[in-house]
């Protein structure tokens, strides 16, 4: 069972232990991301991300960073995402003071030395050209962009290549200034976890302040008719994500809308996985996934199929949509579904850095942390009537949205397809 506590600072502690492991993960999350950006930032929070590992008073470059942390085998990294930013360490439990300092060190005291950020420029406009080169990575973006258009939420999180170009030192201290704070962040720590080092978190995060955050704009979902969004690519596989506008995160359906995910194309049993691989041999990769913003969500799936039969595979894709509408899942196939969530999530949760990632990200979304096991509940709680209830809610024509990279001309040949 984890502990929530807050620190004198405002800044809030999670402890969760884990039985069985030898290890233990220090994260930090932070709410704020490209969201909470402008055009003319778009893209700081990433770059950010990548400069809190370039070095630090007490560690002054990058190497002396990575090195202290590889001496002891330890595992770091960081993500950033459009509501979240975090950064962890996992080690040896018995090195995980050394994790926490590190962390800490790196929060509170990054040189943002302008050297390291003009380097740093040419190794994020290359990850922007590695993204671009590889649709199936690319193709998220392009739908979200679809959905919500030129807003931040529509925004890719990595930045255009003008604003990464034109950054200076003063835009990140800025930024860390408002957005990085003790009463929007939280600090995970997982694993196996001695009341002693919880005891030193107070030592090395009671530096943090509480900052001048800048909220971040509602995103405006605006749609009366199917969209659809085509990045021009000479390629030899089409790849598409169709999906539709659902809701945010801490919607009563939210769970629903997961399993009903699970059964579309979760697995390689699943529905679409079936209907457009085993069956019909159009696609490698099939998946269908979710995203619950604090203000947004969807449902969509995504695969790479051949340029000639992208036609027939969104066919086939909407032809599973509508089956949910009209037919009710067989009580076999759901315990299925609900067998399998369970399954892996307790494959996932054995080790310490996918317990510090689950409660962390809740904290930060949700302002609440769920048990994995109330999670799990709710989800054996959905029946067949709930899964045809919400996808008539939400497998709507004006509510869906098509993503494509290929090599396409106009989207209204697309448009034209998206009929339920």
């Amino acid at each position: 069972m984890y502990k929530l506590q807050t620190l004198k600072n405002g800044l809030r502690l999670l402890t969760v232990p884990v039985s069985g492991t030898k290890t233990a993960t220090i994260l930090v999350m932070v709410g704020t991301g490209s969201k909470y950006e402008t055009r003319e930032n778009n893209g700081i929070s990433h770059f950010l991300e990548h400069m809190f590992f370039k070095g630090t008073e007490k560690r002054p470059n990058a190497m002396a960073l990575s090195s202290e942390l590889d001496s002891v085998g330890a595992e770091f990294n960081a993500f950033t995402g459009k509501e979240y930013t975090g950064f962890y360490v996992k080690t040896d439990a018995k090195q995980i003071e050394l994790g926490m300092d590190i962390v800490s060190d790196m929060l509170l005291y990054s040189l943002f030395d302008e050297k390291e950020i003009e380097k740093e420029k040419g190794v994020i406009i290359e990850e922007i050209n590695m993204y671009e080169d590889n649709p199936i990575y690319h193709i998220e973006d392009i739908f979200e962009q679809c959905l919500y258009g030129d807003q931040p939420a529509g925004w890719e999180t990595i930045g255009t290549k003008e604003n990464i170009k034109k950054f200076k030192r003063e835009d990140f201290l800025n930024y860390l200034t408002s957005q990085y704070g003790a009463g929007n962040s939280v600090v995970c720590l997982a694993g196996d976890i001695k009341n002693e080092t919880v005891e030193k978190i107070e030592k090395y995060f009671s530096n943090l302040k509480r900052s001048e955050f800048k909220n971040k704009l509602a995103t405006e979902e605006k749609q009366t008719e199917p969209n659809a969004l085509v990045n021009f690519k000479k390629t030899d596989q089409a790849n598409l994500s169709l999906g539709a506008r659902a809701f945010p995160v801490g919607h009563p359906d939210e769970d629903i809308l997961r399993v009903i995910a699970i059964l579309l194309g979760g697995s390689m049993s699943s529905r679409l996985f079936h209907s457009l691989r085993e069956e019909r041999g159009l696609a490698y990769y099939v998946r269908t996934g979710t995203e619950f913003y604090t203000d947004s969500g969807y449902i969509t799936t995504q695969a790479g199929v051949p340029v000639d039969k992208i036609e027939d595979a969104i066919k086939v894709i909407l032809e599973e949509y509508n089956r949910l509408k009209n037919e009710p899942v067989s009580k076999e196939e759901l315990q299925k579904v609900k067998d399998l969530i369970r399954g892996r999530l307790t494959i996932q949760l054995e080790s310490s850095d996918a317990n510090a990632s689950w409660y962390a990200r809740q904290m930060v979304l949700r302002n609440e942390a769920i048990t994995p096991l109330e999670y799990l509940k709710k989800v054996n709680h959905v029946t067949a009537k709930d899964i045809k209830r919400v996808a008539e809610s939400i497998f709507k024509n004006e509510s869906l949205n098509l993503a494509v990279i290929g090599p396409y001309g106009e989207e209204k040949n697309f448009k034209n397809l998206l009929k339920l």
